[in-house]
């Protein structure tokens, strides 16, 4: 499959959309379907005459639960004046674009849906891809709205994971350039890079590092590459995932493809489906973003990930995403508070025991080193703002400074030396490395400000 933009794909996939689903539809009517899904349909699919009068039906009745169905219509009907001033009409809020509206309905979670919406959003999505009946059908779990869950524009795995892809050493990597950024992995010693041109296409990948089973999930639309470790411990095989096609305020949700469960990629737990409401929650390990010339240096040992990847895509530098990455705006709805800062600004994101903390990349311009503390605990930060490059470590309450020394640190206690895995101290002390990974400032405000860590 050639991969194309998110704007080409959903366009491609609109108009498919609207050419089969009167055809599915004709053949869903002849099954009992609650009236309300039946309506909303014909406002999304049916004649203009259908839609009006179901419109109609809905401004008499005067009550919000179908404003929901009405929003995700929206986004098929973008200039549907009929279908506009009966979203005005039941909320009474100003005329506003489907993105708009996405906002509105992320701010008023008292605005419930009607009971069967379950069964609208899930045809209506199986529509645009079969496949996804994996994920969304009537009474499936879920603790996340489904009315925010939105298609992000490519069908189930049209981002498709690399699986234990082919590893090449660093001097068989000519297509590497030193300043192309790479995802830097070290587990027991054995040391790989991921570089984010290639990963820019995949988004995920499923491998064995230092003998761990882990999964690095990567949201290009939140700038989160996040490493999990997939063996739950309960005796099956270690999860392996995918990209579903759908989003939750613009980051991506995964699935695990031993039950199809949606999981949010952000925080590492299940959100729809069936391992929905357990108390999961995938570990994370560290993963460090740098320039592949550092990574290099620091491991000359290093394998790198193989251009070959057995995709045809375009793995030149600054090709996938390059418009987004370069704009300010979000390609999706989320509310973001961007008083402290911009939307698509990067941070580093540390969780400790259920807490966490984010600090602005900027801090770290030139290279920095800062201590603070979370919940009580002391905490050092390493960091290079050009190369995205951040590192903790814990602290033990001595003042750190830079070396004159690369890669290390001086304290009162002597000097350490920078590891992946630890600050390591001349006569063998440790202060362990910490599982932290950069992400856009939306990203993180978004769910810690919602309380999702902590759920």
């Amino acid at each position: 499959m050639v991969f194309i933009s998110a704007q080409r794909a959903f366009a491609l996939l609109l108009s498919m959309f609207l050419c089969v689903l009167p055809l599915h539809l004709q053949a869903q009517n002849a099954q009992h379907t609650p009236l309300l899904v039946e309506q909303c349909l014909q406002v999304l699919v049916g004649s203009h005459e259908d839609r009006d009068r179901n419109l109609a039906i809905f401004e008499q009745r005067g009550k919000t639960d179908v404003v929901p169905a009405l929003i995700q219509a929206l986004r098929f009907q973008p200039n549907s004046t009929r279908l506009r001033s009966t979203l005005v009409s039941l909320t009474g809020q100003p005329d506003q674009s489907w993105g708009d509206w996405m906002l509105w309905q992320e701010e008023h979670p008292e605005v419930k849906p009607f009971d069967g919406f379950d069964i609208f959003k899930a045809r209506v999505v199986q529509l645009i891809d079969p496949n996804f009946a994996d994920f969304l059908f009537p009474g499936v779990r879920h603790s996340i709205r489904l009315e925010e869950i939105a298609w992000g524009g490519v069908q189930k795995d049209g981002i498709p994971s690399l699986d234990r892809p082919r590893m090449i050493t660093a001097e068989k990597a000519d297509y590497m350039h030193d300043d192309d950024l790479v995802f830097g992995v070290s587990i027991n010693g054995d040391t790989r890079a991921y570089p984010l041109r290639i990963m820019n296409w995949h988004e995920m990948f499923n491998d064995v590092i230092g003998g761990v089973p882990v999964a690095l999930a990567y949201c290009t639309l939140c700038g989160s590459g996040i490493l999990y470790e997939t063996d739950l411990g309960d005796g099956k095989e270690p999860l392996i995932f995918g990209s579903s096609g759908f989003l939750y305020r613009s980051n991506k949700l995964m699935f695990d493809r031993r039950t199809h469960s949606l999981w949010n990629q952000f925080t590492g737990r299940p959100v729809v489906g069936a391992l929905t409401g357990t108390d999961l929650e995938l570990k994370t390990r560290p993963v460090t973003i740098t320039s592949w010339g550092q990574w290099k240096a620091h491991h000359p040992k290093t394998t790198v990930l193989d251009i070959d990847t057995g995709f045809r895509r375009d793995y030149e530098s600054g090709v996938a995403y390059s418009e987004y990455f370069a704009s300010p705006e979000l390609m999706f709805p989320a509310l973001v508070d961007q008083s402290e800062n911009t939307a698509k600004s990067y941070v580093f994101v540390l969780r400790i025991k259920g807490r966490e903390q984010a600090w602005p990349l900027s801090k770290f311009r030139n290279g920095q080193v800062i201590e603070d503390t979370i919940d009580g605990q002391k905490v050092i930060l390493i960091g290079d703002e050009k190369t995205r490059t951040v590192r903790a470590y814990d602290g033990n309450g001595d003042v750190f400074s830079l070396s004159e020394k690369s890669d290390y640190l001086e304290s009162n206690s002597g000097r350490w030396k920078i590891t992946e895995d630890a600050l390591v101290l001349s006569d063998g002390r440790k202060l362990k490395r910490l599982p932290g990974h950069i992400s856009y400032w939306f990203a993180w405000n978004n769910y810690s400000q919602s309380g999702a860590f902590a759920d």
